[in-house]
């Protein structure tokens, strides 16, 4: 995953006219996202309900202090003082959070280029739902180039994704976005199904103002 926040005490005037990717960071709760001082969340993968491990982070985004918590270790850093030890676990922890947060991103990040089209087919579900694609530039971030297929609904909350590493033309991961939750006015999809059972999803979450 390549994405990074930039811009993350912006705040949307829902009086203006609104692009797609606004309206769902809003529908996402991005207006109260300055208010929050502390993100707790538990990154787990698995399969068919059974876990096979998980990251714990905290992260304070006003001072952007992260800490990972894994089976085998602890690792504190500040992701605006970045070395080459902390820059392998600030990479998980980007790919990480853009799971939890993906709809703010559509906003926060910059140097991408946003697309859509109207009814398409869900690859998953088979709904007609609107797509928004997400590219990102060949230089710069972890993994450049990356693209992504949002598909939402006329309530702009994103019911499943594509991703396309190096914007192939080909998906490398489609899955589901379900089982949304309010954490203290910050919306997040829970869970996130692939194929045969294999499942991204977020416990221990905390939203902390």
């Amino acid at each position: 995953m390549n994405p990074d926040t930039n811009n993350q005490s912006l705040e949307l005037d829902q009086n203006k006219n609104l692009t797609t990717a606004q309206t769902i960071a809003l529908k996402n709760g991005f207006n109260n996202w300055k208010d929050v001082s502390q993100i707790n969340f538990t990154f787990n993968v698995g399969r068919n309900g059974q876990s096979a491990g998980g990251r714990q982070w905290t992260w304070k985004p006003k001072t952007n202090d992260v800490t990972m918590t894994s089976i085998t270790d602890t690792v504190s850093f500040n992701r605006n003082t970045l070395d080459s030890i902390s820059m392998k676990h600030d990479a998980a922890f980007i790919n990480d959070k853009f799971w939890l947060l993906a709809p703010f991103n559509l906003v926060w990040d910059s140097g991408t280029k946003i697309s859509e089209k109207e009814n398409q087919i869900a690859p998953r579900s088979k709904d007609t739902l609107n797509m928004l694609t997400l590219t990102y530039s060949d230089e710069g971030g972890y993994t450049p180039g990356d693209a992504y297929d949002f598909y939402f609904g006329n309530d702009y909350i994103v019911k499943e994704w594509v991703f396309r590493k190096g914007n192939s033309p080909d998906a490398s991961m489609t899955t589901t976005w379900e089982d949304y939750e309010n954490f203290n006015g910050i919306n997040i999809a829970k869970m996130h199904k692939a194929d045969d059972g294999f499942e991204i999803y977020f416990t221990n979450v905390k939203v902390i103002k």
